[in-house]
């Protein structure tokens, strides 16, 4: 397969690495059957096992990362000179149910869902890959170019770490993504310079006391209402006591205690999420939050036992690289085709990366054009226009050549 006569003009140059369709309808194929076998985090082994395969079936020679799940494949040699491009997917599906009455490719694993669009990355890089390994035999391929798949994104604090203790940037200099953004229509993407997720922590909270009857609270520590009051009162007092523009917000989902009306508990538990729009204030976060849990528990008597999960950082869009993606995607489907992004309370461990390396993630548009139902991620009716799949592949092997040409 040649790809001699799929090219666009950039420039005064054309530009290849466009996607033939007998390689588009096969990467909706491959992105339907990632979608009906969601796998979780450091358990997708099915998943690694498909995409090992695709590349092996093209020459390429990936490797499975220490942890057994997720791999790295590289396009050409690298010469030790200057570093690669990298190309990042997550892998990982969702403990949440498909509720897509009408789809064929629905997921066939009960409360298992690709429900934030990784099978949409993984078909996007490895179409890429594809694309990219093709030019590479024609001898078109510049630079070598890194494809990374990486397991465990939604598992806090993120498989980006296992990835990077594997290797993963040993001769990376710089890194690209997208995300599946339902706000955004197929053909566009979303792009802003600096941060454009919130940091993401997890927070789990003990409270324990002597118990009672509810006829006699003053003989107890109440432990119904010091959880009651850990759930209000932190977050407003975490609040005065960080800049408001960090954006630093505790939002608890689970707080349990207690099993009879006339029984005052010894123990209650909560948990929650800790997100900040700014890196300096997700740095002072634990020691203000459980600053905080410990006052208000020993307000009302209660002995606090906390948990502060770290998470991840924001991520933060270099410059030059955002600048990388916009030239891509200007090539592609000319400037309309990028629009801007707000920063989202949305955590992506993507971010690890860039504590390392410059790099930068664009939200790629899964909405179908004229849609006015949104299906937002996270839920169990989401899908993607899968042409976006077509995109994303595009502008990643755009993105390869034009940094291979600066």
């Amino acid at each position: 397969m040649s790809l001699e006569s799929e090219a666009v003009v950039s420039g005064e140059a054309e530009l290849p690495g466009t996607l033939p369709e007998s390689l588009r309808a096969e990467l909706v194929a491959f992105r339907r059957d990632l979608h009906m076998h969601p796998e979780l985090g450091n358990q997708e082994f099915r998943t690694t096992a498909a995409i090992k395969a695709r590349l092996e079936k093209a020459g390429l020679k990936p490797r499975v990362l220490a942890v057994g799940t997720g791999l790295i494949c590289d396009i050409g040699e690298w010469d030790g000179g200057r570093p690669m491009l990298a190309l990042r997917a997550d892998i990982d599906g969702l403990p949440i149910p498909d509720m897509k009455t009408e789809c064929s490719y629905r997921s066939t694993v009960p409360d298992r869902a690709h429900a934030c669009g990784h099978d949409v990355h993984t078909a996007v890089v490895l179409g890429a890959g594809l694309v990219l390994a093709q030019l590479h035999r024609e001898g078109r391929l510049p630079r070598p170019v890194r494809l990374l798949f990486q397991p465990a994104e939604e598992v806090l604090p993120g498989g980006a770490a296992d990835a990077i203790e594997g290797g993963a940037l040993d001769g990376v200099g710089r890194i690209i993504a997208v995300h599946c953004d339902p706000r955004v229509d197929a053909g566009r993407i979303g792009l802003s310079d600096g941060a454009i997720t919130s940091a993401c922590d997890r927070l789990e909270v003990s409270l324990d006391g002597p118990g009672g009857h509810t006829a006699r609270p003053h003989l107890t520590t109440d432990l119904v209402t010091a959880a009651a009051r850990v759930v209000t009162d932190v977050p407003a007092l975490v609040g005065r006591r960080v800049d408001t523009r960090a954006g630093l917000a505790i939002t608890w989902g689970r707080i349990e205690s207690g099993h009879a009306p006339n029984v005052i508990p010894q123990h209650a538990e909560l948990s929650g999420t800790v997100r900040c729009l700014d890196l300096g204030a997700w740095r002072e976060a634990p020691d203000l939050v459980v600053a905080a849990i410990d006052e208000v528990a020993n307000l009302h008597g209660a002995k606090s036992e906390i948990n502060y999960v770290r998470g991840v950082p924001p991520v933060v869009n270099d410059p030059d690289v955002t600048e990388l993606l916009r030239g891509a995607m200007t090539a592609r489907r000319g400037a309309l085709s990028v629009e801007g992004t707000e920063q989202s309370l949305g955590g992506e461990d993507f971010s690890w990366y860039l504590e390392q390396v410059p790099g930068a993630m664009a939200r790629l548009g899964v909405r179908t054009p004229g849609e006015r139902t949104v299906r937002d991620l996270h839920q169990g009716d989401f899908d993607a226009d899968e042409s976006a799949i077509t995109v994303g592949v595009e502008l990643f092997t755009a993105a390869a050549l034009l940094d291979a040409g600066e």
